[in-house]
């Protein structure tokens, strides 16, 4: 299970959108952070296409945690990233940097994911691309 979130991992940070297709069940739900609910490879795969455009970004200091039974896994990171394109609704985009930590949730059938949640501080992103303080 750790096998499949790790090569899953090791795609994102390569921007191998095929590997990480590849990754995931045909009916996998994409629960993304402040979004609507994904459903399918279709959806995950023109999701990546739009955030490839508007991002890029490496995930590092990755943690993994899984159930016995290889169902279920979670993935704790720092987002490294550059906002490369503007993004609809969000501030402008001019080449700002951003860090910050995030974490991924996942359900696993079969050696293939079936469910991928992930989850950041919007509002901490937001403050660090438009450079404001996101301490208050």
């Amino acid at each position: 299970m750790t096998k499949t979130i790790a090569r899953y991992f090791a795609a994102f940070n390569a921007g191998d959108t095929a590997e990480m297709l590849d990754c995931l069940s045909d009916n996998v739900a994409h629960h993304v952070n402040e979004g609507e609910i994904r459903l399918g490879k279709e959806r995950f795969a023109e999701f990546c296409s739009h955030m490839s455009r508007c991002y890029k970004e490496e995930l590092t200091g990755i943690v993994l945690f899984g159930t016995e039974d290889g169902s279920r896994a979670a993935a704790e990171f720092i987002v490294n990233g550059t906002y490369l394109e503007t993004d609809e609704g969000l501030p402008e985009a001019k080449g700002q940097t951003y860090r910050l930590p995030g974490g991924s949730f996942f359900e696993l059938q079969d050696g293939k994911i079936t469910r991928v949640t992930t989850y950041y501080n919007l509002a901490d992103w937001m403050a660090q691309v438009s450079g404001k303080s996101a301490q208050a």
